[in-house]
């Protein structure tokens, strides 16, 4: 099955250069044709009758779970420190990132 001429050769072209993607010729046509095809199929979805169908956001019904805040005593700073590898002076001792 042929698909429809939707993405052009060129606009194969722009993506790859805006993906900084260097193609070759034959994979330029390549995935023009793969992206028509993938927008051909998408296409059916517009013949589906969808006017009672709700919108959403999820394809699973989500409810978050919040507890009650509660004051409790935090660890102290020794507690919090030992299971560092290191430390110095009160604080974890990190790589440098940069």
């Amino acid at each position: 099955m042929e698909a429809l001429k939707i993405v052009s050769r060129e606009r194969t072209e722009r993506l790859a250069w805006l993906s900084k993607i260097e193609l070759k010729d034959k994979e330029k046509e390549e995935i023009t044709l793969q992206l028509n095809r993938i927008l051909e199929a998408f296409k059916t979805l517009d013949e589906l009758d969808l006017s009672g169908v709700e919108p959403t956001f999820h394809v699973v019904e989500m409810v978050n779970v919040f507890r009650e805040d509660q004051v409790r005593e935090s660890l102290s700073q020794k507690d919090a420190l030992s299971n560092a590898s290191k430390a110095k002076d009160g604080f974890f001792v990190a790589p440098k990132i940069v």
